[in-house]
């Protein structure tokens, strides 16, 4: 599939039923426009199953909870309406986007208690997030936005408006001619890449900056947890930037990303090492047992 994303053959499942591509729309006045009043998750389907598809059901519920919005429909009618997009586009292997936000109604302002609160899930055949990064290893950007303090946002939400910053971010990054940028959260910690988190390697152990505020993706979990049955230690810590000398592999986690290693970190260069293809195979391997 290709061409711009509005102009495709298709279907998309929207507020209970499977629509036309083309005609899974909204009015301009939509809240969430404007306001950002939107939440979504990212999963990625392997032969004919969606990995944590139940999981990222329950999240997408909570992150409407988060924002004072709650999602219209049960996670087990989540799970349902993305079989049913998967099967109405013939799909086995796809990326999957479930969207809600608060529509168009009565209220055009901040406040928007009287709009309802809609639910859309699309998908797409996506190959790797980074390209061939996946097999030499992603060159990032140091991003000069900061991941901000959870007093400020609703930092466990995987909130619409929390990606602005990552969105001028990855295209300073791009500019530069990276694949990404690293981010540091409000404290000057290390914290995630514009839409991962992050890992790196010392003398054979894990670290992975805290996930205090920014979202703890399931990508994340799951790949801790691998690490973990291998009885590789891993440290879930706040890293300084002054650290990133002394550690020999990176690498990213995330639905979209899948397992990323890393080569190089502004001017601070990684090697793809034993350990960081090893996760990256195993982690292969599991989504499509």
């Amino acid at each position: 599939m290709a061409g711009a994303y509005d102009n495709r053959d298709g279907w998309i499942w929207m507020d209970g039923t499977l629509v036309p591509w083309r005609d899974a729309t909204v009015h301009v006045l939509t809240h969430a426009l404007h306001y950002a009043s939107a939440v979504f998750e990212g999963e990625r389907c392997y032969n004919g199953k969606i990995f944590k598809g139940h999981e990222h059901s329950l999240r997408l519920i909570k992150s409407g909870e988060l924002l004072d919005m709650e999602v219209p429909y049960s996670a087990e009618e989540i799970d349902a309406a993305k079989d049913a997009m998967l099967k109405a586009n013939g799909w086995t292997d796809a990326y999957v986007r479930a969207i809600a936000w608060r529509g168009s109604g009565e209220d055009m302002g901040v406040s928007a208690r009287r709009n309802p609160v809609r639910l859309a899930v699309a998908g797409w055949e996506w190959g790797n997030y980074y390209g061939d990064a996946k097999m030499k290893g992603a060159k990032l950007d140091i991003a000069k936005w900061k991941r901000p303090s959870p007093e400020t946002i609703p930092s466990e939400a995987k909130a619409a408006g929390l990606y602005m910053i990552c969105t001028m971010s990855k295209h300073q990054a791009e500019a530069k001619g990276c694949s990404d940028a690293m981010m540091m959260d409000y404290r000057g910690y290390v914290a995630e890449a514009t839409g991962a988190n992050i890992f790196f390697v010392k003398d054979g152990e894990v670290h992975t900056p805290l996930a205090d505020c920014f979202l703890n993706g399931l990508t994340r979990q799951t790949v801790i947890g691998m690490l973990e049955d291998k009885q590789i230690k891993v440290h879930q810590r706040h890293i300084l930037p002054g650290e990133l000398e002394s550690f020999e592999q990176c690498w990213l986690t995330g639905t979209a990303a899948e397992v990323t290693p890393v080569g190089q970190i502004g001017d601070y260069n990684f090697e793809v090492g034993e350990l960081t293809r090893d996760i990256a195979q195993s982690y292969e391997k599991l989504v499509r047992a």
